[in-house]
């Protein structure tokens, strides 16, 4: 079998088929039998070895959710068996360093790994970080292979295994659905998204794809892009001031080696948390990368799998969070914005068959994890800051905010709302759907899709442009006046008639834990906008 194939393994379950393959002589047939726990065979599939590459491949007829099962591949008198098979959902979760935070290293994680015992049937598997310059058929390493969830497997290490947010969503996801969950991690921290892209995506958005040589814009700070553990020696050389991409951060590398080898996986849905590496790098490009990797990853998802995996692939993200509290610089929000596809909220026509959640009011700054350490080197070092410029270590913020029950939560429910189709969950914040100016009183009213809670009264979230030029434009504040059920009133002082732009949290650090300005009912807050 194929690496990630093995003991404890969840299958994906029907309507879908799930897609096997594996190694054998070339020339022969390969005979995969799937038994029940009797040792009755329920279903047997003949799979010829292809040519060069000696790999055969078979489409499981799809099952109804439930287990366990053993798989046998045979070919002549050798055979192979994978024991404790359950069939159920398989996602994909994929990302930089807060995808790779482990359960070790958030809030409360001695209860959430000691709450593991409790979900059997949440099982887990994470690619080992690997980069590659040409597409791999197979993972080269595997951190963790398919388990049973353990305080240990959880935990093992600061942004290693297993990934809290992955974890936590795939475990909130068995409490809706009650039938077995299984995670697929493979992420790697400091990366940017066209590490993640393949060459077709990348040009999709005219971005070069050749390997290596391709000179960042330098970020005015001198902030280096690499915010987490130097894996490997690639990551601190990383940091020169040349910035020529290197090491993970080179255009398609983990899209060979850590998301090509999954193609021919049945998937139900992938996860993503990324875009910090982004605010450094291409900000302004993110609003094509983005929308082009998630197509692009559901063509060839769809493709490897014999079309098993569906084509409009559920694709939930995070919005990005927090890092430095006095920041003035707006690339954190231009991000968010961009990862919306500068349409403020999704799914949207850009963006179909998406979810988000909003966590830009989850931030952290007395994180241990994303400060400068001196030395900054070792196991979970905090970040790598370029030393060329003293003024970075100003900041003192964290760009890994230990909240990841929150992220997961709101996760969960746009998984819920829409790749399972929950009708009327309640899944993402308030979005404003217009806006009246009233002149002589110098009031624009601004109307919102649901209930208003205004939980903080902020001067600074909202902020209109009303320079006579529109480029660059001078944003004032427009403090809110009321709130009623639906609508914010904003005051424009010194505004005149002229209102030529409006934006809500436009800032790093748009507010203090668990307070911007607006949220609905349910507690989740208004996204962003411009």
């Amino acid at each position: 079998f194929a690496s990630y194939y093995g003991d404890h393994m969840v299958l994906q379950k029907e309507p879908a088929g799930a897609v096997v393959w594996g190694y054998g002589e070339p020339g022969a047939a390969v005979t995969v039998a799937l038994a029940g726990d009797g040792g009755l065979i329920v279903m047997k599939k003949t799979a010829p070895v292809k040519g060069p590459s000696g790999t055969w491949t078979t489409v499981l007829d799809p099952m109804g959710q439930g287990g366990p099962y053993t798989l046998t591949a045979r070919q002549g008198s050798e055979n192979v068996t994978l024991r404790d098979i359950y069939f159920g959902d398989v996602w994909l979760c994929s990302g930089q360093s807060n995808m790779a935070m482990t359960v070790l290293q958030i809030a409360n994680a001695s209860q959430e790994l000691a709450a593991a015992a409790r979900y059997p049937y949440v099982r887990v598997f994470a690619a080992a970080p690997s980069r590659s310059d040409v597409e791999l058929e197979d993972l080269e390493r595997i951190d963790l292979p398919w388990s049973i969830p353990t305080a240990e497997n959880l935990g093992h290490g600061n942004f290693t295994y297993f990934s809290a947010v992955c974890w936590l969503l795939g475990r909130y996801l068995y409490e809706a659905l009650r039938y077995p969950v299984g995670l697929v991690e493979a992420a790697w921290g400091g990366t940017p998204i066209e590490a993640w892209s393949s060459r077709r995506a990348l040009r999709a958005c005219g971005l070069p794809e050749d390997t290596g040589r391709l000179a960042a814009e330098a970020p005015a700070s001198g902030l280096a892009l690499c915010f987490c553990t130097p894996f490997s020696p690639a990551f601190s050389s990383s940091v020169s001031p040349h910035r020529h991409l290197s090491g993970p951060q080179t255009p398609s590398v983990l899209w060979n080696a850590m998301i090509h080898p999954l193609l021919n996986m049945t998937l139900r849905g992938v996860a993503w948390y990324q875009g910090e590496a982004n605010a450094f790098l291409h900000t302004d490009q993110y609003n094509c990368t983005f929308p082009a990797l998630i197509a692009d990853w559901r063509r060839a998802f769809h493709a490897g799998s014999a079309g098993q995996t569906e084509p409009l692939l559920p694709f939930g993200f995070v919005q990005l969070s927090t890092y430095r509290r006095q920041d003035p610089a707006d690339s954190f929000a231009r991000l968010r914005w961009h990862q919306t596809a500068d349409l403020g909220v999704v799914p949207n026509a850009r963006m179909p068959g998406t979810f988000m959640a909003v966590a830009m009011d989850l931030c952290d700054e007395r994180s241990p994890y994303g400060r400068r350490v001196p030395g900054g080197g070792g196991e979970g070092a905090a970040m790598k800051l370029s030393d060329t410029n003293p003024t970075s270590l100003l900041f003192l913020g964290s760009i890994h905010p230990r909240d990841k029950q929150n992220v997961a939560h709101r996760l969960h429910l746009g998984a819920r709302a829409v790749a399972y189709g929950e009708k009327d969950l309640v899944f993402q914040g308030p979005y404003p759907t217009g806006a009246v100016l009233e002149v002589t009183r110098g009031l624009l009213n601004v109307t919102y899709s649901q209930e208003l809670v205004y939980r903080r009264r902020d001067t600074r979230a909202f902020e209109v442009c009303c320079s006579s030029q529109p480029s660059p434009c001078g944003w004032l504040p427009a403090p809110v006046v009321a709130v009623q059920s639906r609508t914010v009133t904003l005051a424009l002082a010194g505004c005149g008639t002229l209102v030529l732009g409006l934006r809500y949290a436009w800032a790093e650090w748009p507010c203090e834990y668990e307070s911007c300005a607006l949220y609905n009912t349910r507690g989740l807050p208004a996204p962003p906008f411009l």
